[in-house]
């Protein structure tokens, strides 16, 4: 049996799939850069995304996802807040 490598849930390519998915996007449409509610990224669905990073070890706010809402800055602010 092969093991799969080790997929980080916070690098840049899992949070642009994992957004795409929600907005019914082609991962490819989503820039890291761009301001995610004008792509139609709602607070529910952020909501969402802040539980399922919580469960993955991630210590954020919604007023932290808030503050800068690209999947860059929240890569940068995901991977420095793992508890």
């Amino acid at each position: 049996m092969t093991a799969l490598p080790h997929t980080d849930p916070f690098s840049t390519d899992a949070l642009r799939a994992e957004i795409a998915a929600l907005l019914d996007e082609d991962v490819a449409a989503i820039d890291p850069d761009e301001e995610l509610p004008d792509l139609g990224l709602d607070s529910v669905r952020v909501m969402t995304l802040l539980e399922r990073w919580r469960a993955a070890g991630a210590d954020v706010s919604l007023d932290d996802l808030a503050a800068e809402p690209t999947i860059a800055a929240w890569h940068r602010l995901l991977t420095s807040a793992r508890g």
